[in-house]
This record gives structure tokens, C-alpha cells and sequence, in this order.
């Protein structure tokens, strides 16, 4: 008797050629969760999530709105922590600690796990001073001009505002604001980036511009992208995880379906729930 098949017809193109990442077991994990549930108050955002995130790739997270996409990203670094209602639930192992464990500082968390968000948020400072901004809070003060070029240069900004550091970074276009804030992130050497929705809010060369940089980053950081647009998590992710909001009496929240190299997401997911979101036919 032959096996049940899915029939699935592939919606999202994924680009070719791709090397397709190596087996969990040839891969380092920096992140694990175990259990976590994130409630805000006491509404869970996101339930029972058990989860591996492997170095030098990119992850992507997407589901449909409400599905705790943002909420997980942001537990990864303790940004929840910021939240007066939020709740944590579970462990997240970071290379085998668990971030919310006693005497963990959060703020070297945060160092170690960079975060750039959906609008591009620079300071009101010079496009120098942005950059420079967690290097001189760390105490990281050697070398400072050349850690400020090099983070411009890796997030390919170097040679369009080289002549205007100290220029406004308001100054910028909406993409290139994103790019400062990419800088200001990695400046700090970071072992992780994670980005909420980095390009929603930019047009396409933009975006283009930010995708083109995630390749390029995952040589030197892991990166974990939550996105809405399936086609870029499928142009940038090596791995992706699908949640969705699963209904109860007291509302809902938001569970891990499915979570696997990003081909096999697209073109041979597991899952009906994954199959019908990839599909369009739902969320």
C-alpha cells in the first residue's frame, strides 16, 4: 500500500541555486527552547514552543497575524522583558544557558543578541553617532572609528555615507535608515541578529537591498527573521518555522505547526495547516 502524499503545488519560487543546510546533527544549536509560553497577563501570546535555531543560518518565523511570530522573536533576547504584563514560561537555552536563569544579565544578553525592528528607528544623532552609540555604552571604545566603518561596510553602507557621518541620520532614505540600524547592531559583535519584519515598511530596492544583506551576514552572525511575505522568507531562509493561532474559549494563541528546511516548507510540508497557508488557501 503506498504512503499518503500531500498534493501540493508549490506557490513561492525558491531561489536557485541554494545550498541546502546541513543536518541538525552537523550543526551547532544556539538556540533551544524548551516549553516556552509567553503570556501577557494572563492571555498566552505564544504556547509550548520547542525549537532549534543552528548557527550561520537564517530562520525565518511566519504565520498570520497574531500567531506570536514577534512575541517568540523577542523572548529570544529578553526584549518581553520590557513588557510589565509578559510572563515567560519554559527555558530558551543559549548555547546551553538559559537566558531567563537567575543571575543572567540582560543587558549582555542583548549585547550577544542583537534585534533590529520593523521601522527603521536611528536616533536623533549623527549617522556616526548611531553607530557608535552601543560601542561607547559597552565600553567599547578602541578603535572606535574603524568599528564604526567596518559595521557600515557589512551592512553596505560605507561607501553612501562615508562622506556625511556627521550628518543627521534622519537625513537618509527609509532603507538607508534601516541599514544604520542594522550597523548599530552588529557593530557591538553580536553572536545573533534577530529581525522583526525588517523590510515591511521599505519598497522593493530596499528590501532587496536588506535580503541581499542577510546572505551575506549569516557567514559571520545567525540570523532569525520573522516576516509576513512568504516569497522573501523563501529568497532568504535556509530554515523555516510555522506557527498559527489556535482557537480556544478564551481567545487564542499561538503554536509551532511545523518547523523544517525551507524547501521542504514550501514545496512538501508536513502539515495540512502548512499546506494551506503556504497554498494561500488560508490566513
Amino acid at each position: 500500500m503506498e504512503a499518503d502524499t500531500m498534493n501540493v503545488v508549490a506557490p513561492i519560487e525558491i531561489a536557485q541555486p541554494r545550498e541546502a543546510p546541513r543536518s541538525a546533527s552537523d550543526r551547532e544549536i544556539v538556540f533551544e527552547t524548551r516549553g516556552l509560553t509567553v503570556s501577557y497577563g494572563k492571555a498566552p501570546a505564544v504556547s509550548d514552543v520547542d525549537l532549534s535555531i543552528y548557527r550561520n543560518l537564517v530562520t525565518a518565523i511566519i504565520g498570520p497575524s497574531g500567531c506570536g511570530k514577534s512575541t517568540f522573536l523577542r523572548s529570544l533576547n529578553r526584549m518581553n522583558d520590557l513588557v510589565p504584563s509578559a510572563k515567560v514560561e519554559g527555558e530558551v537555552l543559549y548555547h546551553g544557558q538559559n537566558i531567563y536563569g537567575d543571575g543572567v544579565d540582560p543587558v549582555e544578553v542583548r549585547r550577544r543578541i542583537g534585534m533590529v525592528f520593523q521601522k527603521p528607528n536611528p536616533f536623533p544623532k549623527s549617522i556616526y553617532d548611531n553607530v557608535a552609540w552601543g560601542l561607547r555604552v559597552l565600553g567599547m571604545k578602541d578603535d572606535l572609528d574603524g568599528r564604526v566603518e567596518r559595521a557600515l561596510t557589512q551592512a553596505a553602507l560605507w561607501d553612501e555615507v562615508k562622506d556625511r557621518l556627521k550628518k543627521s541620520a534622519f537625513g537618509l532614505s527609509g532603507g538607508q535608515q534601516q541599514r544604520v540600524c542594522l550597523a548599530r547592531a552588529i557593530a557591538v559583535e553580536p553572536d545573533v541578529v534577530l529581525l522583526d519584519e525588517p523590510a515591511s515598511a521599505l519598497d522593493p530596492i530596499a528590501t532587496s537591498k536588506i535580503e541581499d544583506l542577510m546572505h551575506e551576514l549569516k557567514n559571520e552572525y545567525t540570523l532569525v527573521i520573522v516576516t509576513h511575505n512568504m516569497q522573501q522568507a523563501a529568497r532568504v531562509a535556509d530554515m523555516t518555522a510555522f506557527f498559527t493561532l489556535e482557537r480556544t474559549e478564551s481567545g487564542g494563541h499561538g503554536v509551532l505547526v511545523e518547523y523544517d528546511e525551507t524547501p521542504k516548507i514550501f514545496t512538501q510540508p508536513s502539515d495540512k495547516r502548512t499546506e494551506g497557508y503556504v497554498t494561500g488557501r488560508f490566513g
